[in-house]
């Protein structure tokens, strides 16, 4: 078995953003096609905390098969020590054996195709608006995911122009001073009210810590494209209103997201247009909406960390990094 550190994931992963929007895009659609098998994460919560570890098991089918399971925490209470909210772990198996080929560290993993499906909806949404569209980027929740939303946008759309709120004033200008300090190309702007940001750019980036709902769409303008990562930021009443895609019905339609809470208050789930696999396979034509919101709300499937996962071990075989155990099992 071959263990991989976080630093040996990211001797792998960066640069590679174009690369893994594509094996994303293309685990979308395999899902789409029905060759996936993605049971319903596990949820291991602690009374009396908002800590919560989040287990992932996932089978991708593709041209090279594989099995796997991410084991992820949040424990949200870490930000203000300066400790990362979320850290993960995955374990990859044999498919002709079933036994275990590698363990390696998946915050990274995890942050990065979540950013990459972002990326990846945000330009197929998008494909059809006037240019300008995406030109700009507000992003709410100044934390990890968010930066790595933006990283991973640049690589799909001509983004120069970035808004960020946080209910940290100061995360918030801290943010915005990496921002144009990792690229200097980008005019990057603390705003000081949710609504600013969700008014100051066709597209944006909901990632949160938020429990429940706490935004409107009201403040976006017409046309623009919202990319609800956290899931759990805008108001039934929104999501009901707005044209919306997903990655998989059964599993964001439920777990108290604002889908969930959208389905009790409909009965149904006729409110969701089209998803994400579908889209981008062809088989749901979805045209841009100049006069609508668009919500992208992806649960975060398993079968994205998993072919990230494969990707890694391969390039990490390759290039000779990590510590093989040859004895793990024997």
């Amino acid at each position: 078995m071959l263990v991989l550190s976080r630093n040996d994931v990211l001797s792998v992963l960066d640069g590679a953003e174009d690369v893994l929007c594509d094996m994303v895009a293309d685990a979308y659609r395999t899902h789409a096609e029905g060759r996936t098998v993605v049971p319903h994460s596990v949820f291991l919560t602690f009374p009396g905390t908002p800590n919560r570890i989040i287990a992932l098991p996932a089978f991708l089918d593709d041209d090279a098969p594989v099995a796997g399971m991410k084991w992820i925490s949040s424990f949200p209470g870490n930000i203000a020590t300066g400790a990362p909210r979320a850290s993960a772990a995955m374990l990859l198996n044999s498919m002709e054996d079933g036994r275990p080929v590698a363990l390696m560290e998946a915050a990274v993993i995890s942050a990065r195709r979540t950013a990459a499906s972002a990326a990846v909806a945000a330009a197929r949404l998008l494909g059809d608006a006037p240019p300008q569209a995406g030109r700009g980027v507000s992003l709410i929740g100044c934390g990890v995911i968010n930066f790595e939303v933006l990283r991973f946008l640049r690589a799909r759309l001509p983004i120069d122009a970035v808004a960020v709120y946080d209910v940290d004033p100061v995360r918030a200008q801290e943010f915005a001073g990496r921002v144009t300090a990792q690229w200097p190309g980008i005019t990057a702007t603390a705003v000081d009210r949710p609504d600013d940001a969700l008014a100051a750019h066709r597209l944006v980036s909901l990632a949160t810590t938020a429990a429940e709902p706490h935004l409107s769409t009201d403040a976006c303008r017409p046309g623009t494209v919202v990319l609800h990562v956290s899931l759990r930021d805008l108001t039934p009443e929104s999501i009901i209103g707005a044209v919306n895609v997903v990655d998989d019905p059964d599993h964001v339609c439920r777990a108290a997201t604002s889908l969930d809470l959208a389905q009790r208050l409909t009965g149904d789930r006729s409110f969701i247009r089209a998803t994400i696999g579908d889209v981008l396979s062809g088989t749901a034509p979805l045209r841009y909406s100049p006069d609508r919101i668009t919500v992208f709300s992806p649960f975060g499937l398993g079968v994205l960390d998993i072919a990230v996962g494969r990707y890694v071990l391969d390039r990490a075989r390759e290039l000779g990094v990590g510590v093989a155990l040859g004895n793990f099992l024997d």
